[in-house]
């Protein structure tokens, strides 16, 4: 399903163009959609897709080339006053797939070529549990921002807490709930989430002594990663 909407989401690598009778389920492109202040071009939009906002802000929401945004998706922004760090910016050919919930009331940054599997939540915002009123609805909203760096992927059903790094190239594992920084390259599983393994060195391509070199950084990353918990 992913290798299918890599093809249509932005430039067809074959150089051909896919038929309308090949883009069964895949949103049409637009120029505009309400909530969104800015599009690239090519973006895909389901009808769908919601965005939660209010107040006046007009760079809040903003797209690259090429994005594709599945069905049922939401963007969550809630006051886009209410703080400087709100906002969702997506980049360029990068994939949200059908039912995720995107927050940006803590401010969310996703890279280019990212693939946001079904049902993810990243979650850039929730409410102070330990001070204020008993009843958590009255407590102020605690935000952090979270940042998806190019080419990661966050698998089906994931959930990102406030405040996380995921890395250039890092995995999620479907239903993973990631409570810290992920870093470039590593695949990380479970709830919660810990580091698995570095993803395979030929992924990279390059030379040699570049990938002994990357393995060797790696390590030293996940060795104090392990260090801190």
């Amino acid at each position: 399903m992913v290798c299918a909407l890599a093809k249509v989401a932005g430039e067809d690598v074959s150089g051909a163009q896919p038929s309308a009778q090949q883009l069964l389920g895949v949103p049409d492109t637009t120029s505009a959609f309400p909530g969104i202040d800015q599009l690239g071009g090519g973006c895909r939009i389901d009808p769908t897709v919601s965005v939660m906002r209010f107040g006046e802000r007009s760079d809040v929401v903003q797209l690259g080339d090429a994005v594709s945004l599945y069905a049922q998706t939401r963007l969550v922004l809630g006051d886009v006053t209410a703080d400087p760090c709100v906002g969702i910016r997506i980049g360029a050919r990068t994939i949200v797939n059908v039912g995720a919930y995107l927050s940006g009331e803590g401010g969310l940054e996703i890279g280019e070529d990212v693939l946001i599997g079904p049902h993810a939540k990243l979650l850039s915002a929730g409410h102070a549990i330990d001070e204020g009123d008993v009843v958590i609805a009255r407590n102020r909203i605690t935000r952090a921002r979270i940042v998806v760096e190019d080419g990661a992927w966050i698998g089906a059903g994931a959930m990102v807490l406030e405040g996380v790094r995921i890395g250039r190239g890092a995995v999620v594992a479907a239903g993973a709930l990631v409570r810290q920084d992920v870093p470039a390259g590593m695949v990380a599983a479970g709830m919660p989430a810990t580091l698995v393994r570095a993803r395979r060195l030929d992924a990279y391509g390059g030379s040699d002594a570049s990938q002994a070199s990357q393995a060797s950084g790696w390590r030293g990353v996940w060795r104090r990663w392990l260090g801190r918990r």
